[in-house]
């Protein structure tokens, strides 16, 4: 009877060595967020007005001025159309055709007639920050990184353009697959 134990129990450790056990370490989760981002970046979008666009007072000059650097870096043509001077008044009113290049193509996500989805503000992966992760099971991590905070052109857009953060926390959950290795589980 000890002698079967004996043997059963050999038999245990032997079939649980054999067992295929997933490694990782936090420079292996760093590179699976990595290549995951470049594939799928992660953004915030705004709506940005294009066309034929009037600006009457204060505010929208300042909005104005949005659009007059994003025409000096190229992203938009600008084209005054009438201009309306009032007398004795701080108001005026302008009318510009707004169009936009080639070059903006890498922010647009959506257009339609006279608006258009456009990337706001895109995260990169911090080198500063170590990748945070836990081991769930053998196949499954839990891993939070700290992602930077990079503004496009069409940044000044956004509803509310002042954050309080450069950066933002996000948690991801890595899958071991045999074939591919560890990748990130939608």
């Amino acid at each position: 009877m000890k002698k079967l134990l004996y043997i059963a129990s050999i038999a245990m450790l032997s079939f649980g060595a054999c067992k295929n056990v997933a490694t990782i370490n936090t420079e292996e989760a760093g590179k699976v967020i990595t290549n995951y981002l470049k594939g799928t970046p992660e953004y915030k979008t705004a709506r940005f007005n294009f066309g034929e666009l009037k600006f009457n007072n204060e505010k929208e000059y300042a909005e104005l001025e949005n659009y007059k650097k994003l025409a000096s870096e190229g992203y938009v043509t600008l084209t005054l159309l009438t201009a309306k001077k009032k007398f004795l008044s701080k108001d005026s009113s302008f009318v510009y055709a707004v169009k936009l290049t080639q070059k903006a193509s890498d922010f647009v996500l959506k257009q339609d007639q006279d608006k258009a989805t456009v990337k706001a503000v895109t995260y990169e992966l911090t080198n500063e920050q170590p990748v945070d992760f836990s081991r769930v099971n053998d196949n499954n991590a839990k891993v939070t990184v700290s992602l930077k905070k990079i503004n496009t052109p069409f940044a000044p857009f956004q509803n509310d353009a002042k954050e309080n953060s450069d950066f933002i926390t996000k948690t991801y959950r890595l899958k071991f697959d045999k074939e591919t290795g560890w990748k990130v589980n939608k």
